[in-house]
């Protein structure tokens, strides 16, 4: 059995963790609310944003001239992969990872054994474990995670975008968790490009002839790399506010788990204690019974 002293030492240790855990679950809660008003006020943006994108294409003929339209045979992958730059957050990291092996053996083994999928890695804990599996990672835009602005988003777009239209890469996923609630975060798996070209809705009639103004060309112009970079910023921030969650969740439960080990440690600290106790009182009577016999 472990000595008081030992006993003492780890309830002590226990409760310092205790504090640490309770002030990184408050420090999260507080940072989530503000990152789920960020998503929330983001996400109806880049959906309509999208589906415009999607209308103007359905009858536009310069969207399918555009470099970012063009589907060719699949030699080289960019995935970008957002994860965040700090641990204790459950399995939000791991499970980013995991996606983006998950794909890379359904989609893309061929072009993996043959070293051809680059990962452009947002945050330090993809890019560190990455690395350790031998990938070529692009740390350029590491950052991007940190610092949750749109210019730094910006160019890390604007990177996977001039690789794609100068053909370095020929296709490029985005894997990141998205947000539901502080419990839940779904890994997401999207194809960023080649952009994909949107369905008819159900009972149309096909393409409408629309009245551009300005021109065609230049709507199309601006609105394809536009929507580009806010779906990848609006990965970003779905993955600040799941990170927040899933930290939040983590430090609750390890909160919980360390009070669970404190009742058992008092528990052992006042067993020994109260047999240290009755073995003092043994010694004492037997010492007064050996004195009296004498």
């Amino acid at each position: 059995m472990a000595s008081l002293k030992e006993v003492r030492a780890r309830i002590a240790s226990i409760n310092s963790t205790q504090q640490i855990t309770k002030a990184m679950k408050m420090v999260s809660a507080a940072k989530l609310r503000r990152a789920q008003e960020n998503i929330t006020q983001l996400r109806p943006y880049a959906q309509k944003l999208s589906q415009m994108l999607g209308t103007v294409s359905a009858g536009a003929e310069t969207a399918s001239d555009s470099p970012y339209k063009q589907a060719r045979s699949i030699d080289r992958v960019l995935l970008i992969v957002i994860t965040s730059d700090r641990g204790l957050c459950g399995a939000f990291n791991t499970n980013a990872v995991k996606g983006a092996l998950a794909i890379m053996d359904e989609k893309y083994a061929a072009q993996a054994r043959l070293g051809n999928v680059e990962i452009m890695a947002i945050g330090k804990k993809g890019a560190e474990a990455f690395q350790r599996r031998g990938f070529k990672v692009n740390k350029n835009h590491m950052e991007a995670f940190g610092s949750l602005n749109f210019a730094t988003v910006r160019a890390a777009a604007e990177e996977a975008m001039d690789g794609f239209a100068s053909g370095r890469y020929d296709v490029v996923d985005v894997i990141y968790n998205e947000f539901r609630n502080a419990a839940v975060q779904i890994v997401r798996v999207e194809q960023m490009l080649p952009i994909v070209a949107a369905e008819a809705p159900a009972g149309s009639s096909g393409a409408t002839n629309y009245i551009f103004e300005p021109s065609e060309e230049e709507i199309v112009t601006e609105l394809i790399p536009k929507t580009i970079k806010i779906q990848l910023y609006k990965a970003v921030l779905d993955s600040n506010a799941a990170e927040h969650g899933a930290r939040m969740t983590a430090m609750d439960k390890a909160t919980e788990n360390a009070g669970e080990l404190l009742k058992e440690l008092r528990l052992v600290y006042n067993r020994t204690r109260q047999a240290a106790i009755t073995t003092e009182i043994l010694e004492i009577v037997g010492g007064a019974e050996a004195l009296a016999s004498a």
